[in-house]
């Protein structure tokens, strides 16, 4: 007959384990002999070996129970089962791991990798530290809004960076960020080469509205743009006073109406 420590050194698992077992009734706990002590038998090391078996492949203790008093056909669909439950949690750890090690780009956080790929373009034509990190955070927005759509963006946004204009745009907002003062001169020049660019698009019938509406999304683009940066609310009135209503919701303003004649 064993002692306890010695049932636990046969199966491999502590004494601690031991006792939860039996306090949770997976494990039968004997009778104490006439010194007060637990024994064990060999039908006690066999069941404790088995308990930690299926422990250690992963089968909740809630199940092992139930399992080792069942017959070949159930335990059989019982290791199915939780087979099937044991790989669902690896492809679940499995994408977690894929998500962390993304984390390391700093752009991948949330981001498909066509998107980090267009934010690497964009420190190659010259956009900031700053500027390329406000640009993270708004398609990070767009993504979680439009997961279907924002790789479809992608081909479009790298084309647009083959524009001198769009370039030009991106280092002017990029002066304008990191920069303590106001620059009114750089930020009325980045509403030129925006009208500019939103009249192009007009011009040229490439600016079509989206088949499903983003609904608040430019709105919050722009308050994003504004926690990023104030001057951004001043780079709006610039353009609305250039009759566009801003750079996330691009739409023509009415003409204002004409004034009276003065008597």
């Amino acid at each position: 007959m064993l002692t306890i420590g010695q049932l636990a050194s046969y199966a491999g698992v502590t004494v601690r384990a031991v006792r939860h077992y039996h306090q949770i009734g997976l494990l039968p706990e004997p009778e104490r002999d006439s010194s007060g002590y637990r024994r064990y038998g060999a039908t006690a090391v066999v069941s404790l070996i088995k308990i930690r078996t299926l422990a250690d492949a992963g089968v909740p203790l809630a199940q092992i129970s139930r399992m080792l008093e069942a017959d070949a056909a159930t335990f059989a669909e019982a290791v199915r089962r939780i087979d099937r439950q044991l790989r669902d949690e690896i492809d679940r750890l499995q994408a977690s791991r894929t998500q962390i090690a993304q984390l390391t780009a700093g752009n991948g956080l949330a981001l498909p990798p066509e998107v980090a790929a267009y934010l690497d373009r964009l420190r190659e034509v010259g956009a900031s530290k700053r500027m390329v990190a406000a640009e993270r955070d708004g398609w990070i927005l767009v993504a979680a809004r439009r997961p279907d759509r924002v790789v479809e963006w992608m081909p479009v946004k790298l084309a647009q960076l083959e524009d001198p204009q769009v370039v030009r745009l991106y280092r002017v907002l990029s002066e304008i960020f990191d920069s303590d003062t106001t620059q009114e001169d750089l930020l009325v020049e980045a509403a030129d080469i925006m009208v500019a660019l939103a009249e192009q698009a007009y011009r040229s019938g490439d600016m079509v509205a989206e088949e499903e509406p983003l609904d608040d999304l430019p709105d919050l683009l722009d308050a994003l743009a504004a926690e990023h940066d104030p001057r951004t609310d001043r780079l709006r009135a610039l353009m609305r006073e250039r009759g566009w209503s801003g750079w996330n919701r691009m739409e023509r303003l009415p003409e204002p109406p004409d004034r009276p004649p003065v008597s």
